[in-house]
C-alpha cells in the first residue's frame, strides 16, 4: 500500500510536486484496431487532440485571482455540459419513508424523493439511534458504484459505509444510481443502445446523478438534524465520478471523496480507457475543458483524491498527471493543506486502507478529529458477484417493497426523452430575420461547431491517388477524398457529399442539370478509403469525439467546407482566385451533411437535400452535438436562406424551412418537393 498520512487538522501531506510526461507508462485499454483503413488516422488524431485540451489545464494554474474571476463562467459551461443549463426548477421533493429498521447504534429509513416530477431517487438514510434533541449532526452523501443488485437497488451493496457513518454521528443519505436502482434506467444509451440524439440533446445521464445529487443536498439540509455546513459526498467507481459531478456543481458540498472516479483525456481518449466505461462516467465537452478542471471546481474545499495502482479504468499514468495538476491548482489557493490523495495496492476495489483514509478525512474535516480509524472493517459486504453476508438483509432496505408498490407515475426507465429540453425557436417575421439568423448561426457556433476555428481554411492536396482522384488535407492528421467526374474548365462545381453506402460510386441523384457545373465526388473522413472500424459497444469512435467537444460527422461538415473553399480556385477546373460557384448536394443522412456545410459557409451558393431526416432525434440524421437544443433540422435548413435550397421530402415536414425562407423573402429560392421514386 501506498498511501500519504494526515499529520493534523490542519496539515495535510501531499505528494511532491511532479510533472508526467505524455506518454509516461500510458496504459492502454486493450488493443488497438487496425482492420480498417482509417484506424491509425483517427486514432491518432484522437489522441493528439485529447493532449492539447489536457494541456490547456496550464492556463488555470496563472493565478488564484484569474481562476476566482473565471469561475462563474466555468460554472456556466460546466451545468450546460452535463444538460443541467439553465438550472432546472427545484420542484418539491415529496420525499416519503416507506419503513424504518432500528439496529445497533443506528437507525435505517427506507425513502425516496422526487429530484424532478416522476424522477424517483430511491435510498437508505442511516442516522445514529441515539441523538441529542436539537443536535445538528454532520452529514454524508453516498453515492453507489456500478454494483448490480437486481430489484434491491445497488445502495444494499454499500450499507456498511452508512452504518459506519451513523455509528460515528453522522446522517449518511445512500442512494441508489439511475441504472442499478430499484427502478432500473439506463447509462448506456451511446456506448450501447445506439440512442445517437442522447449527442444531439446534450443528454447524459451523469447530469441525471448530479442533479440527483444536488436535490439530496437539498433534502438534507431540510432535515431538522443536518448540519447544512457541514456535508460530504463520496462513493466508488461510478460513485467517485458522481462525487465530481455533485461537489462541483454545488457548493454547499463542505468535503469530496472520490475513489476511482476519474481519469484525464490522454487516458480516456489516447489510451482508450474509454472503452471501459459508459456513458454516466462523462459529460460532453462542449466547451473543450482539459478534463482535471471539472476537479478544480472543488478547490479549494478539501478532496481526497483515491485511486489503486493497479486499477485497469484509471490507471496510474492518469491519476499522476491529475494528482499534479490538482496539488498546483490547490497551492494557488494557498490550500494545499485541504488536498491529499491515496493510492492503495491493488485493484478497482475498496480496501481497508481506502475506507479508513476516507473516513479519517471526512472525521478531520467536518468533526475536527483527525485520529486514525481502527474499526473501518465492521459489518464489511464484500464486492463481487457472490458477496456473502450482508449486516441488513438486501430486502430489508428496499424502498418499495413489492412490484406493485413501484409507481406508476416513475419517469426514470425514459428521463432521457425529457431531461434536456428540445429548442422550440421562434421564427422571426421579415424585419427580424437577419438578426435571428445571425444569433442561431452563433450559437451553432457555440455549442454544436466550437471546435470550428472561426474560417476553416481550404483543404490541402496530398497527392493524386490517380487521374480523377485527389488525396486532400482538412485539418492535422485528417485525410480524405474528391473524385473529379470530369476536369474541364466550368463555371461552379457541384459537390456531392458520399455516404458509406455510396462510397466509389457515381449516384444518380449528384447529376447537374446546370450546363457548365462540374461535378466532384466527397468523402469525407471516415468514409471509403478513409474508413475506420466500428463496433457496438464500445464505440470508441464516437464517443471519444465528445469527448473533445466534437462529433464524427461535425467533422466531415468541416471536410465539406475546406473541400467547398479548396475547388473555388481548383485549377484542374480552370477556376481562379475563388471564382467558381459551389453547391453541394447529398442523400439521406450526407444530405444533411451537405446542408450544414451551407448553413455555416455563406460561399456556398446552393444546397440539394435528398431524402433528409426529418429530425435530430432519428439515428438517420448527422449526429452533432447539442443541436436540438439550437432548433432541429427544418429550422437549421432556413438559415441557408436566402440562397437556393432544394429539398426532395416530405413538404409538411418543412414548413418550419418554408416560413423560413418566406421571412427572408426569398420563397422563390426554396423548392421542396416529393423524392423521386425509386428506379425500376
Amino acid at each position: 500500500m501506498r498511501i500519504s498520512s494526515f499529520a493534523a487538522l490542519l496539515f495535510v501531506a501531499v505528494l511532491g510536486w511532479q510533472l508526467v510526461p505524455a506518454d509516461s507508462s500510458a496504459q492502454e485499454y486493450g488493443d488497438a484496431d487496425r482492420g480498417s483503413p482509417g484506424d491509425a488516422m483517427i486514432q491518432a488524431y484522437l489522441k493528439r487532440e485529447a493532449a492539447k485540451l489536457d494541456a490547456r489545464f496550464a492556463d488555470d494554474l496563472v493565478s488564484a485571482e484569474e481562476w476566482k474571476a473565471k469561475r462563474k463562467q466555468y460554472l456556466d459551461e460546466y451545468y450546460y455540459m452535463l444538460g443541467l443549463a439553465p438550472l432546472p426548477e427545484k420542484t418539491p421533493l415529496r420525499p416519503v419513508v416507506t419503513g424504518t429498521l432500528k439496529r445497533d447504534g443506528y437507525v435505517v429509513e427506507n425513502l425516496h424523493y422526487q429530484s424532478r416530477p416522476g424522477l424517483y431517487v430511491t435510498g437508505n438514510l442511516y442516522r445514529p439511534a441515539e441523538a441529542k434533541p436539537g443536535e445538528k449532526l454532520p452529514a454524508v452523501f453516498y453515492v453507489c458504484g456500478h454494483s448490480g443488485r437486481g430489484r434491491n437497488g445497488n445502495k444494499v451493496a454499500y450499507q456498511s459505509h452508512g452504518i459506519w457513518f451513523a455509528r460515528h454521528g453522522y446522517v449518511c443519505l445512500v442512494v441508489d444510481s439511475l441504472q442499478l436502482g430499484e427502478i432500473a434506467a439506463t447509462h448506456h444509451g451511446t456506448y450501447r443502445l445506439d440512442r445517437w440524439w442522447w449527442h444531439a440533446r446534450g443528454y447524459t445521464p451523469a447530469g441525471v446523478e448530479a442533479w440527483n445529487g444536488i436535490r439530496g443536498i437539498d433534502y438534507l439540509t431540510s432535515r431538522d438534524d443536518v448540519d447544512p455546513k457541514r456535508i460530504a459526498v463520496t462513493g466508488i467507481s461510478g460513485g467517485g465520478a458522481a462525487t465530481f459531478w455533485i461537489a462541483a456543481a454545488d457548493e454547499r458540498v463542505a468535503v469530496a471523496v472520490p475513489v476511482s472516479g476519474m481519469a484525464d483525456l490522454e487516458s480516456y481518449v489516447g489510451n482508450r480507457v474509454i472503452n471501459g466505461h459508459c456513458d454516466c462516467m462523462f459529460l460532453y465537452n462542449t466547451f473543450r475543458w482539459p478534463w482535471t478542471r471539472i476537479a478544480g471546481l472543488v478547490a479549494p474545499r478539501p478532496m481526497l483524491f483515491v485511486n489503486s495502482d493497479n486499477d485497469a479504468i484509471f490507471p496510474m499514468d492518469a491519476n499522476e498527471r491529475i494528482t499534479s495538476r490538482l496539488e498546483r491548482l490547490y497551492s494557488h489557493h494557498e490550500s494545499s493543506d485541504r488536498f491529499d490523495t491515496v493510492v492503495s495496492v491493488g485493484g478497482h476495489a475498496y480496501r481497508r486502507d481506502i475506507r479508513r483514509a476516507a473516513y479519517r478525512f471526512v472525521n478531520a474535516h467536518l468533526k475536527g478529529d483527525a485520529r486514525e480509524v481502527s474499526d473501518s472493517e465492521v459489518d464489511i459486504v464484500s464486492e463481487g458477484n457472490n458477496p456473502g453476508a450482508y449486516p441488513i438483509s438486501p430486502e430489508d432496505l428496499r424502498v418499495f417493497p413489492t412490484d406493485a408498490d413501484l409507481p406508476r407515475d416513475e419517469l426514470n426507465t425514459k428521463i432521457d426523452e425529457t431531461f434536456v429540453p428540445i429548442a422550440r425557436p421562434q421564427l422571426p417575421d421579415i424585419a427580424g430575420f437577419d438578426a435571428w439568423k445571425k444569433m442561431q448561426l452563433a450559437e451553432f457556433r457555440r455549442v454544436s461547431f466550437g471546435c470550428f476555428p472561426a474560417d476553416i481554411p481550404p483543404a490541402t492536396k496530398l497527392g493524386d491517388v490517380d487521374s480523377s482522384t485527389e488525396r486532400m488535407l482538412s485539418e492535422d492528421g485528417i485525410e480524405f477524398r474528391l473524385r473529379f467526374a470530369e476536369a474541364t474548365p466550368c463555371t461552379s462545381v457541384r459537390i456531392a457529399v458520399l455516404s458509406e453506402d455510396t462510397a466509389g460510386t457515381s449516384p444518380g441523384w449528384a447529376g447537374s442539370d446546370v450546363a457548365d457545373q462540374a461535378i466532384v465526388y466527397c468523402e469525407p473522413r471516415g468514409i471509403g478509403a478513409t474508413r475506420w472500424t466500428a463496433k457496438n459497444p464500445p464505440n470508441y469512435v464516437e464517443r471519444s469525439h465528445v469527448l473533445l467537444g466534437r462529433t464524427v460527422d461535425a467533422g466531415r461538415i468541416r471536410d465539406v467546407i475546406a473541400a467547398a473553399k479548396y475547388l473555388a480556385s481548383s485549377s484542374r477546373l480552370g477556376g481562379k482566385d475563388g471564382k467558381l460557384k459551389i453547391e453541394v448536394v447529398g442523400h439521406g443522412k450526407s444530405s444533411l451533411i451537405a446542408a450544414y456545410a451551407a448553413v455555416l459557409d455563406d460561399a456556398i451558393v446552393a444546397a440539394h437535400v435528398y431524402d433528409p431526416p426529418p429530425t435530430h432525434m432519428d439515428n438517420a440524421a448527422p449526429r452533432l452535438l447539442n443541436v436540438l437544443r439550437v432548433c432541429d433540422v427544418p429550422t437549421a435548413l432556413g438559415l441557408i436562406a436566402p440562397r437556393t435550397l432544394r429539398i426532395a421530402g416530405d413538404f409538411e415536414k418543412f414548413s418550419d424551412t418554408t416560413r423560413l425562407y418566406e421571412a427572408a423573402e426569398a420563397e422563390r429560392g426554396l423548392n421542396i418537393a416529393p423524392p423521386a421514386p425509386p428506379a425500376p
